[in-house]
């Protein structure tokens, strides 16, 4: 399979992932897990500056597609099917990605808010 078909069913599959965050038949567990996969994937910040020779892009190599497989195994194979039919039949939709980029701001915002109150308190 070539890259770009990779990276095209990467990018699938996180938006699978984001419609079972949704559904009630996916546990929290699994909800918290996808959460956090999806605001690191479309997150602008990394774990590892993606500057830093190799080791850069290592995390967004490894870290993120080991998250979705992790992920995938947490949910119930019904719920991914279903969403995996409706994925291919649909575009991710503009109002998706506003959610999406609105949920990462939140998340960011948090953190920033819990490491002044750590730190400066």
């Amino acid at each position: 399979m070539k890259w770009k078909e990779k990276a095209r069913q990467l990018k699938t599959e996180v938006y699978v992932l984001y419609l079972a965050l949704r559904d009630p038949r996916t546990t929290w567990y699994a909800k918290a897990l996808v959460a956090v996969i999806i605001a690191y994937a479309l997150s602008p910040i990394d774990l590892i500056p993606d500057f830093i020779p190799v080791l850069g892009y290592l995390d967004d190599l490894i870290l993120i597609p080991a998250g979705i497989y992790l992920a995938l195994k947490m949910i119930p194979g019904e719920v991914l099917e279903e969403y995996r039919q409706k994925a291919r039949s649909e575009s991710i939709s503009s109002k998706s990605r506003w959610v999406a980029a609105a949920f990462i701001i939140l998340v960011w915002l948090l953190v920033i808010f819990l490491i002044i109150r750590v730190f400066c308190l």
